[in-house]
């Protein structure tokens, strides 16, 4: 028998090095007294230690207070930081995370340098660091967010721009456009992205467009002219169009900019009709050329000029069907009003549940009767209205929807109403808003959030000795989805996993029960009774906390205290 390492341990440490500069990150191993068994070369690039604070048997404490000692350590800037850490304090708190089961996280290191830190705690208490340099990666990280920052802002500066803008690249496609553009086409931007004027307009306008698009983009120079159009609504509007070309050498851009002049063209001249209506005037259209007529005769048809024909929908009360639309949205609710009006209907809108209730008071005081409500579908406590109404049949409708579809299901809805033998009087009241459903039954007693493979069959073990059903759950994003399908009597989250952490998936079921009666105890479960631990699972919204190693007795006083004496049966 020999005193001496084994001959291969000489290789594995070769091996261990020469992967650990392959990869350019350095490993650190430490064993359950935490003293340093393994330690690679490559960690000195990261920390300027000693080199024996690193060697073989040396405590991890020493190598953590030799780190402190560099002042290279990670989550601190030397030259800037005001604020002075305490010694020991930075090293305990370090050797509680090197204890933690497991532990990632991105961190300074020194003034530009980023390193990737992730600590493992195995069940046989041995631990392992692991440090990579991510500096490039976050600066790419932070490029990328400043980027989409500034992209989503311009599209937020150009949508609130009054003036119809749009963006045309090489094969003259439109690649961006702003709301004001999309009103003019009744389109939505999804509708026009990704297609050429010869999808939009007449060809010989489109063929004119495009002249004038390939004109700038070859040779730089701005185009304009004045332009009449009339909108897809029917109304005029009277622009002054730029064309710019942007970009750098071959790869350029089309930029055109309809400047609204309507308020120019068009003006009060302060005479009176007998009415007392003030007319518009057109002070000099002759230097406006003729632009696309998106309006369409036929959608803006008067529902009464076709009873009067004796179309196939003259059994309808066209001009008497009064229609309520309850949405926030004030695009949605300029549009769908205007819509339905112009097509004979008595139309309005609330903005909100204390408006709809008002209405319904108001309407029923009036001894008035409604025929159609409107619900958008993003319209506050939507479900709690929809459950609780009482007056009319609803419609649902979203921001995307097209006005003459729902005009059209307004009609459709009306008669079949009207053609019904037997119609119910209908009441303006909210019956059903005091009650509230009854919460579901639990499918299972206890959900387990553990990603540890031996903790879930020591859980497991205890809660199929004591009774109890249970599922398991190996990560805190899978728990979420679990307690939604299974609403379980109790959930033990364990605060480290994967994917989902215990405390973000404690606040969205937190979150997910707001405006239930009752709530599922939920209790943390963690490897050590940090403060910081604590202080979260309270703040999350956990109910208490248990700590690892768990025993029968301690799941079985958790059951005890949060769960019903029925639901704890324990064995023998």
């Amino acid at each position: 028998m020999s005193d001496g390492a084994p001959n291969g341990a000489d290789i594995n440490r070769v091996i261990l090095e020469s992967s650990c500069d392959a990869l350019g990150i350095a490993v650190l191993v430490c064993s359950r007294d935490d003293t340093i068994l393994f330690a690679s070369r490559t960690m000195l690039q990261f920390f300027p230690v000693p080199a024996e604070a690193l060697m073989p048997g040396a405590r991890l404490r020493d190598f953590l207070g030799a780190v402190y000692d560099t002042g290279v350590r990670p989550g601190t800037v030397p030259e800037n930081s005001r604020r002075r850490t305490n010694r020991e304090e930075w090293i305990a708190e370090h050797m509680a995370l090197h204890w933690r089961e497991r532990y990632e996280s991105v961190e300074r290191a020194g003034r530009t340098r980023w390193v990737s830190m992730r600590k493992r705690r195995l069940s046989s208490g041995m631990g392992i660091l692991s440090i990579s340099d991510v500096s490039d990666q976050k600066k790419r990280d932070e490029q990328l967010q400043t980027d989409l920052e500034r992209v989503e802002l311009t599209e937020q500066i150009l949508d609130a721009q009054p003036n119809p803008i749009c963006v045309k690249d090489r094969n003259l496609n439109y690649i961006a456009v702003n709301k004001a553009f999309c009103l003019i086409h009744d389109l939505a931007q999804d509708a026009i992205l990704g297609r050429s004027a010869w999808d939009l307009v007449e060809s010989d306008l489109a063929e004119r467009f495009e002249q004038s698009d390939r004109m700038v983009l070859e040779t730089g120079k701005p185009f304009s002219q004045a332009e009449h159009i009339v909108r897809a609504d029917g109304s005029d509007l009277w622009v002054l169009t730029r064309k710019y070309r942007v970009g750098m050498p071959g790869r350029h851009f089309v930029v055109t900019c309809m400047n609204d002049v309507t308020d120019i063209a068009v003006w009060y001249p302060g005479g009176e009709e007998p009415s007392g209506e003030v007319t518009l005037q057109i002070r000099d259209y002759s230097i406006f050329a003729a632009a696309q007529n998106f309006y369409d005769p036929f959608r803006a048809l008067n529902v009464q000029q076709l009873v009067e024909a004796g179309s196939m929908i003259e059994t309808l009360p066209a001009r008497g069907l009064r229609v309520l639309l309850a949405t926030d949205d004030r695009a949605l609710e300029e549009r769908l009003v205007a819509r339905l009006r112009g097509s004979g209907l008595d139309a309005c809108a609330v903005r909100d549940v204390d408006e709809l209730h008002a209405f319904c008071a108001a309407v029923d005081e009036a001894g008035l009767k409604l025929d159609i409500l409107l619900l958008d579908a993003a319209f506050p406590e939507r479900q709690k209205i929809a459950a609780g109404w009482r007056d009319s049949p609803i419609l649902p409708v979203s921001a995307d929807q097209d006005g003459a579809a729902v005009l059209a299901e307004v009609f459709r809805v009306c008669s079949e109403r009207a053609g019904a033998a037997l119609q119910p009087e209908w009441s303006l009241s909210f019956e059903a808003e005091e009650i509230a459903p009854p919460p579901p039954a639990p499918q299972v007693d206890v959900l387990v959030a553990e990603d540890n493979q031996i903790n879930q069959f020591v859980f497991t073990q205890i809660l199929e000795g004591l009774g109890v059903s249970h599922r398991i759950a190996a990560n805190g994003r899978e728990a979420v989805e679990l307690w939604h399908e299974l609403q379980p009597a109790l959930v033990l989250m364990d605060v480290s996993m994967p994917v989902m952490n215990g405390f973000d998936a404690t606040v969205a079921i937190r979150s997910a029960e707001k405006g239930r009666a009752q709530k599922t105890p939920i209790i943390g479960v963690t490897a050590q009774a940090l403060d910081i631990d604590l202080q979260q699972c309270k703040a999350c919204g956990m109910d208490d906390h248990i700590m690892k190693p768990v025993s029968p007795d301690m799941i079985e006083a958790v059951l005890r205290k949060f769960m019903p004496v029925k639901a704890v049966r324990t064995a023998g």
